[in-house]
Formats: structure tokens, sequence, C-alpha cells
């Protein structure tokens, strides 16, 4: 009997721990994976999650997609790809549904001026006041090596 509630317990354990669920940035504590920065600024963390949930956190959108572009994780096996919106610190939304502003008018924390919004309205408004281009995830992921 202790031997089945024990092989029952344990994969609860196992299960819990193979969850593709993204886990809260500790600003000031946590380090980038692909520049190993400490992350500082709540308003441009990334992060991706592997669908054996391993997470992994970025100080920025173009840490995270260098990361990606490098192959440092299968593309088969992402499972969520996460941006904190400008208009939302310390969130992460599905960068799928994001609008990434490419703007001299606004650095970023590794310097390639990358801001995520998760209304395209408000990324027009900033647009409007900074400049630069609007990018949905995917067209970000096509141009990202030819923006400067």
């Amino acid at each position: 009997m202790k031997n089945k509630i024990f092989t029952i317990v344990s994969f609860g354990f196992l299960l819990a721990s193979c969850s593709s669920v993204p886990e809260p940035i500790v600003y000031g504590q946590d380090g980038c994976a692909y520049c190993e920065m400490i992350i500082m600024d709540q308003r441009y963390g990334t992060e991706l999650v592997t669908s054996k949930g391993k997470v992994f956190k970025f100080d920025s959108v173009e840490c995270l997609v260098r990361y990606l572009k490098e192959g440092q994780v299968e593309q088969s096996n992402v499972k969520l790809v996460l941006l904190t919106p400008f208009n939302h610190p310390e969130t992460l939304e599905d960068a799928h549904h994001s609008h990434i502003l490419h703007s001299q008018g606004m650095p970023s924390p590794m310097g390639m001026f990358l801001t995520a919004f998760n209304d395209e309205s408000i990324a027009m408004k900033f647009q409007e006041e900074n400049g630069g281009d609007i990018y949905t995830w995917q067209k970000l992921l096509d141009k990202f090596e030819n923006l400067n």
C-alpha cells in the first residue's frame, strides 16, 4: 500500500514538473537566458516555455528572438512565447497577439529599439510619438536580421 501511494505521489510530481506554464519574472534577480544579464526593466521581460515545461527568461525581445534564431530550442519544442507589453509592466502575454514597435525613440534594454504592446492602437499611438515601424510577431521574426 505504501509503495502504491509513493508511486501515485511521485507520478503527480512528475506531471506537475512537466506542465507548460509560464513563471513570473523576478526582476532584479532572474538572469537572461541569452545574454546572462540580470532582468531589470519590468516593461521588457520576455519568456519562452517548452512543451516539456522548461522556462527560459529574457531581458528583451531581441534576446528572445536571437535565442530562437540560433536554434537554442527546437521550434517544434516551443509551447509558449510570451512578451511583456510596455503598457502593462510585469505581465506576460502571447507574442502571437502582440504588436512590436521598432523605434529609435524607444530604447530597449539591449539597444535594438523593440517594444511590445498588447493593443495595436496603443502601439500606433507610441509610433506617432516616436516614429518607427510596427510588426506582428511573425513579421518581426521574418525581418529581424534586417533591423538596425
